[in-house]
């Protein structure tokens, strides 16, 4: 129950999160139309992703960590890898 960190960057509000199978990434969907990717255990991030026209709600990760899914108001969901 301790608080570990903080991760911050989005400028709007975070809609979902997701940690990869192996737990050495974590994925945030925001309402600023991206999802962002953060090692979880420093807190850095890593990468954005952009390309969706309207805010992202949720992000999911692939059984075996490779692929990315996001989904958006936008009415497109995308893989990443």
């Amino acid at each position: 129950g301790e608080h570990l960190r903080t991760l911050t960057g989005h400028n709007r509000g975070v809609w979902g999160v997701a940690f990869s199978p192996d737990g050495r990434l974590l994925a945030t969907a925001s309402g600023s139309e991206t999802a962002r990717l953060w090692n979880p255990a420093t807190g850095k991030h890593l990468r954005t992703l952009t390309g969706h026209d309207a805010p992202v709600y949720d992000v999911a990760f692939s059984p075996d960590g490779r692929l990315l899914a996001t989904a958006s108001i936008d009415e497109t969901a995308r893989l990443w890898n």
